[in-house]
């Protein structure tokens, strides 16, 4: 079949052809929700860009659940895909729709429910509490569109069509920056403008993704024998799982962290959700690699060519040195202009200092995240969930645990410091467990 290059073309080439339609699609993704807070950072107030930070922690474990639970479920899909298993490849992908809808409804209700009593938790402060419960409500309503969205992303992207997600993307990222104009700009919406801007772009895009869905699956020829089979929910559970909590490692970090950064003032907040706007954009090339291994993995395995892996982790990782020097050269000549977008010329010493520091530092560092996520990919990929956990609870532990220990005592910057030290021991863990190759005997067809 014409998709099965993850199998039969050089390593270098398949992973490129499948990883540079993620990234360039998820910096979209990225770029509409920069434009959500630079937009509301300068026609706003720089209140209202701190509520949109305060809540972005919050929203970004949702989209994370989404991403790790999508990612998960597309490796079973990935692994039919490669032992040409079709008929239990669609059930497959049918289950996963329907068992994330399901969890986003839920996951949704959960949200309405408890959103203000969650950001008080957090010691949001009170000057910004209101906006940012406004913004997470509607945000909430969303989130079954959101979940199915970045489902179906996975199921293409399993199936080797990785420039689908990339075209819908566009549209979406596109069509949410106008939105974001124009409800702030000419009919005067604040903040709750931003947040149907998303909604109504994501969900124009989930619906359209998922009728485009069946049109392929049909165009494939093969049928199934049921919609949803609980003998595939659970191998994918238990890959999903695992899965989301390495997706939702930083998001679930930020969050816990969140209430210390609250502490330092609404000013502060500004500055740091500014500069983590920015480095969700640098993580981009790392998690698009990251994700392609665990596809070329997946495949790879089903079809018995372990040894195309681990030439395709090598691969990896020398990409993942590339990105890192660019981005790193990026921060490094123009990190205060790129913070200035998001503050304008309004913007307080303390929220561009704060900014700032946080870029300076972290351009170091996103190396490390790269090798954790090609590493985490070889594992995810091959069904090796047991280290891959163990590796990411370690991260997310040493992040929130430094920062709140050492962040009231010694300043804010104590908050990044704990960063690359997480993302150090996690890949550590990763890639002792991927040395063993205990992962070439877990997938059993």
């Amino acid at each position: 079949m014409e998709n099965d290059y993850l199998i039969q073309k050089k390593p270098l080439n398949a992973l490129l052809i499948f990883s540079l339609p993620i990234i360039i699609g998820n910096l979209f993704q990225q770029t509409y929700t920069m434009a959500d807070s630079a937009i509301v950072g300068r026609y706003v107030s720089e209140k209202a860009l701190a509520a949109v930070g305060a809540s972005y922690s919050l929203t970004n474990i949702f989209i994370c659940v989404a991403i790790g639970g999508g990612i998960g479920a597309s490796v079973l899909v990935s692994q039919y895909f490669g032992a040409k298993d079709y008929k239990k490849m669609i059930t497959s992908i049918f289950t996963s729709l329907i068992s994330f809808l399901v969890l986003s409804i839920l996951l949704s209700v959960f949200g309405l429910l408890f959103s203000k009593k969650i950001m008080i938790v957090l010691h949001t402060p009170c000057d910004i509490l209101d906006m940012a419960v406004e913004y997470l409500n509607i945000y909430f309503v969303g989130l079954p569109f959101l979940f199915m969205y970045n489902v179906l992303s996975a199921m293409y992207n399993a199936l080797g069509k990785s420039k689908i997600p990339l075209y819908f993307l566009i549209f979406s990222s596109i069509f949410n920056i106008v939105l974001d104009w124009i409800l702030v700009t000419e009919f005067a919406m604040g903040i709750a403008g931003v947040a149907w801007a998303t909604l109504i772009a994501q969900s124009t895009a989930a619906i359209l993704s998922f009728l485009l869905l069946l049109v392929k699956l049909r165009e494939m020829g093969h049928g199934h024998d049921k919609i949803f089979a609980k003998g595939e929910l659970l191998p994918m559970v238990r890959i999903a799982l695992p899965s989301i909590l390495q997706q939702s490692t930083v998001s679930i970090g930020m969050m816990l962290v969140q209430s210390v950064v609250n502490s330092f003032g609404s000013e502060t907040l500004a500055g740091f959700s500014a500069a983590m706007r920015i480095e969700s954009i640098c993580v981009v090339p790392m998690t698009g690699i990251g994700n392609a291994v665990s596809s070329y993995t997946a495949q790879n395995i089903g079809a018995k060519k372990e040894q195309r892996v681990v030439k395709g982790y090598h691969v990896a990782n020398k990409l993942v040195f590339v990105f890192a020097v660019l981005i790193f050269l990026v921060l490094k000549l123009f990190h205060n202009q790129i913070i200035a977008l998001f503050l304008g010329s309004d913007g307080t010493e303390i929220a561009m200092s704060t900014g700032c520091n946080y870029l300076t530092f972290m351009g170091w560092f996103f190396c490390l995240i790269g090798f954790k996520m090609t590493v985490d990919g070889v594992l995810r990929g091959a069904g090796d969930m047991k280290m891959f956990t163990v590796a990411n609870l370690v991260n997310l532990s040493i992040r929130v645990l430094f920062a709140m220990l050492f962040a009231p005592l010694y300043g804010i910057a104590m908050v990044w410091y704990a960063v690359p030290m997480g993302w150090f021991a996690n890949w550590l863990i990763s890639f002792i467990q991927y040395r063993t190759g205990k992962w070439k005997i877990q997938y059993q067809r």
